[in-house]
């Protein structure tokens, strides 16, 4: 039987393409939203999750650290992604054509320089692909989408202009989810932890809960704060830790950590992307 693994957008979305390299025996199951993804892992219609968490240029994505916590799911995998943006356009048109360009808002902030230069004005489309897929459908050889190889090659579009991003190093960071926890596996390059917490309302709580940490060596890679229950006191922290929690520094990190807190939670432990170095 053919595994599935499910992501928000449509075919050909960069999420979709994460699927593809990440899991390519895998069938890509596309879904509306982040919500629907989880949905479809939690009743079974697909076997993982494959949700972005962060991108080097544009920061956090938006809400997903608020539904990993109450999600049900377990993270078992990251995957760092090369996000390669570039301008589709119908068969036969040409650049200097292009008057607009449709697609994600994250995307179309992340090639201002280049759509600057040649005049061309920002559209918002709900996503990627389904920009990709709109052009294709219009036929409109001044309208253009930015998106990824595999769009262009789902909806029959020609790349008029490829790598147009700002910054050489765009890169948007995966988690994979699945129903049950699989803490057996650690990686040849490490091992990520990931937990949340909310520290106990005394003075310093949050400087004293960081300190097992660092007395006992281990290294934090990303602290965020978010609001939980819509309260400007209640305060969740999203973690993420190099090291397994049977490590007996990570191990004598945790308990000290939760000394100071009134809810801890290990979302997952799962090997290192080798291109997380």
């Amino acid at each position: 039987m053919i595994r599935r693994i499910a992501f928000q957008g449509e075919p050909g979305a960069y999420s979709h393409q994460a699927c593809h390299d990440a899991r390519p025996e895998m069938e890509a199951v596309p879904c509306r939203t982040f919500e629907d993804v989880i949905d479809a892992v939690r009743s079974g219609t697909a076997d993982l999750a494959m949700l972005p968490v962060e991108n080097s240029t544009y920061g956090r994505v938006a809400d997903i650290h608020q539904l990993l916590p109450d999600s049900g799911l377990h993270i078992v995998d990251e995957a760092f992604v090369r996000v390669h943006i570039n301008l589709l356009a119908v068969p036969g048109a040409r650049l200097d054509e292009i008057t607009h360009a449709m697609s994600h808002t994250v995307l179309l902030g992340q090639c201002r320089d280049f759509l600057r230069a040649h005049g061309i004005h920002r559209v918002t489309g709900a996503d990627t692909a389904g920009s990709a897929r709109h052009v294709a459908q219009t036929g409109d050889r001044t309208l253009a989408a930015l998106a990824g190889d595999l769009a262009a090659e789902i909806y029959g579009l020609d790349v008029l202009a490829r790598h147009i991003e700002d910054h050489d190093k765009n890169t948007t960071r995966f988690l994979l989810m699945a129903r049950k926890p699989d803490w057996s596996r650690r990686g040849d390059l490490g091992t990520m932890t990931t937990f949340v917490f909310q520290v106990r309302n005394i003075p310093a709580a949050l400087y004293k809960a960081m300190g097992g940490f660092a007395t006992n060596g281990v290294n934090m890679t990303k602290l965020e704060s978010y609001m939980v229950d819509g309260s400007f006191t209640a305060t969740q922290f999203y973690a993420d830790i190099e090291g397994h929690p049977e490590d007996p520094n990570v191990r004598l990190a945790l308990e000290e950590l939760d000394y100071f807190t009134t809810k801890m939670e290990i979302l997952g432990v799962y090997p290192a992307d080798r291109r997380r170095h």
